[in-house]
């Protein structure tokens, strides 16, 4: 059997009248033997288990559910243990009634490529009365108003006012429900009211702070005013500052043979120092070190 080359290649038929060395034999997936061609299916080499892996499967009649019968079980013991545990009548109907359009005199079933929803009753219809004229569509339900439903109450307690006249109970409870809601609203009213004002006061004051100048320092929390060092006056920032050195004490020093001040400003912080040292200490104590903006 086989080549010096390739010992193990080809195989004998198992069939005693065959026995052919087939060079592409074929395995049985049931029995596991090996046939050739001629004999390779279950009927041609009588294969014993040929109908062990079979799929048999019985629509039982009375659930319309399918039934896998074991083929090494009997076929009785199976049917038993499905109608004692699995077996469910009601469920015939829905697997065999089949749903067709509501229209009536149509009679046409109802499938995945024919159905069309109504947008305005939201009812499955075939294609020939997919049409709201064609069914005899009532409509789209009425929303009842949700955001409001005191309105429709006010107007349900007006409509029965007058046709009870002369019934006391009915009257005091509408006044009751009245002056209770009145109370509501006035008391929304000021709440919304005393927010406003509030509102308005903040708003204010902080414009206030805004237009003259003033405001809390970002490292402190208290305000800084800058002095001149010639004349005393404060000022609120370090430009207005220098803008006052420059105008007043420059120009009055350069006509009277006054010595100019020089004011060398924080980057950080633009606090205005005339001492250059002075300026490198703060640097240090009060940015860690640096001097970048």
């Amino acid at each position: 059997m086989g080549t010096p080359e390739f010992p193990n290649l080809g195989k004998h038929c198992t069939v005693d009248d065959c026995k052919l060395i087939d060079f592409l034999p074929f395995t049985c997936d049931r029995c596991q033997q090996v046939f050739c061609l001629e004999h390779r299916s279950y009927i041609k080499h009588s294969c014993p288990k040929a109908n062990d892996n079979d799929l048999n499967v019985v629509i039982c009649p009375l659930c319309a559910k399918g039934v896998h019968l074991n083929p090494e079980e009997d076929p009785n013991i199976t049917w038993d243990r499905h109608v004692n545990t699995d077996c469910d009548p009601s469920n015939y109907d829905k697997v065999t009634k089949k749903k067709k359009c509501p229209t009536p005199g149509c009679k046409e079933i109802l499938t995945f490529s024919n159905t069309i929803k109504c947008k305005d009753c939201l009812i499955d219809h075939c294609l020939k009365h997919r049409f709201a004229s064609d069914h005899k569509c009532p409509g789209p339900k009425k929303k009842q108003d949700i955001a409001f439903p005191f309105i429709s109450l006010l107007n349900r307690s007006r409509n029965e006012e007058p046709k009870k006249p002369n019934r006391a109970p009915a009257t005091s409870s509408s006044s009751n429900w009245a002056t209770n809601f009145l109370n509501a609203a006035s008391s929304v009213k000021a709440s919304a009211e005393a927010g406003m004002s509030k509102l308005s006061n903040e708003l204010n004051q902080k414009w206030q702070v805004a237009k003259d100048g003033l405001g809390s320092s970002s490292y402190g929390g208290t305000e800084e005013v800058e002095v001149c060092p010639q004349c005393g006056a404060k000022f609120s920032s370090v430009t207005t500052l220098i803008d006052h050195v420059q105008k007043v004490h420059e120009r009055k020093g350069n006509q009277a043979g006054v010595k100019k001040v020089t004011v060398d400003v924080c980057p950080k912080c633009s606090k205005g120092f005339r001492d250059p040292v002075d300026l490198v200490e703060h640097v240090e104590r009060d940015h860690g070190g640096t001097s970048r903006a």
